[in-house]
């Protein structure tokens, strides 16, 4: 499964990376949202699953100097653009992130704040992803998420041709997300729709730190 993905989002990507934060920042909305809600302490290890082109990870080392950075990716072809954004400013591999070994990768087995920002909609099996992110936070550590929403606020057209045109794209926005986070009983969930249902925010606590969002 893992490299029949890996095949699909080099086709995908190998054209677009060059043009991608260009022309998604018109529609990847609420990305700079979930970056805000990130105050990570000094010092942190901040791992970003799926990092794409390194947007997000630029924009992080930009507002939180000092960090420690990580970027996993399963597309060798966005790999290639953000080794050439960050240079040595972030550790960056290839991998799964439904198996994942942040040791083997990084030498950094814990993290203090993990991002997923638009990639559960293009993630086969997005829920087994979200649970092992999880599984490599820190005792105080969250995981932000940071994707399409379920447009319920939005007129049935603009719905209908939104998933028409992502469908195109091989994403699939995931409706349910609010749910699968909720038979988490073992991490404190916040979540909330963002932009009328356009996109949807969510943060995963471990209960060790359980401060109101």
């Amino acid at each position: 499964m893992a490299d029949t993905h890996s095949v699909l989002m080099n086709r995908v990507y190998r054209r677009q990376r060059f043009v991608y934060d260009a022309t998604r920042k018109y529609y990847l909305l609420g990305r700079d949202y979930a970056l805000d809600q990130l105050q990570p302490p000094a010092d942190a290890h901040i791992l970003e699953v799926a990092c794409g082109t390194g947007r997000n990870l630029d924009q992080i080392d930009a507002r939180y100097p000092g960090r420690n950075l990580y970027g996993l990716d399963i597309s060798s072809e966005m790999l290639r653009s953000a080794r050439a954004k960050l240079g040595d400013r972030a550790m960056l591999a290839q991998g799964d992130a439904c198996d994942l070994d942040p040791s083997k990768l990084f030498g950094c087995a814990k993290f203090d704040r993990i991002l997923m920002s638009y990639c559960i909609s293009m993630m086969p099996l997005w829920q087994s992803a979200i649970r092992e992110a999880v599984s490599h936070l820190s005792p105080c550590g969250e995981l932000h998420i940071v994707d399409f929403g379920d447009q319920s606020q939005m007129p049935h057209w603009f719905d209908k041709r939104l998933r028409n045109w992502l469908g195109r794209f091989h994403v699939t926005p995931r409706d349910n997300l609010a749910m699968a986070l909720c038979d988490m009983v073992e991490f404190n969930v916040t979540h909330k729709p963002l932009m009328h249902s356009y996109a949807q925010y969510a943060c995963v606590r471990n209960r060790e730190d359980a401060r109101a969002p």
